[in-house]
């Protein structure tokens, strides 16, 4: 699953849980809203599966270190 898959499987799990929140709570516009914030900040917290391979481990451990570098020193 790529990354834009799992925010929207968390935008769904939180309009899904927001919704009952707002209906439980009798303010559904307001929790449908908050459970979708809460949905989007869970799916762009999973990562994707590391890569298997050594060889490839090794380029992308390489290149996060050189765009985290480029970040720190702009």
């Amino acid at each position: 699953m790529n990354k834009s898959k799992y925010t929207g499987l968390g935008i769904a799990l939180g309009a899904g849980l927001g919704t009952v929140a707002g209906v439980l709570a009798g303010h559904i516009a307001l929790w449908l809203s908050i459970g979708m914030a809460i949905g989007v900040a869970i799916g762009a917290s999973f990562r994707r599966k590391g890569s298997q391979c050594p060889a490839c481990a090794a380029v992308h451990a390489s290149h996060e270190a050189k765009t985290w570098h480029g970040r720190a020193s702009s």
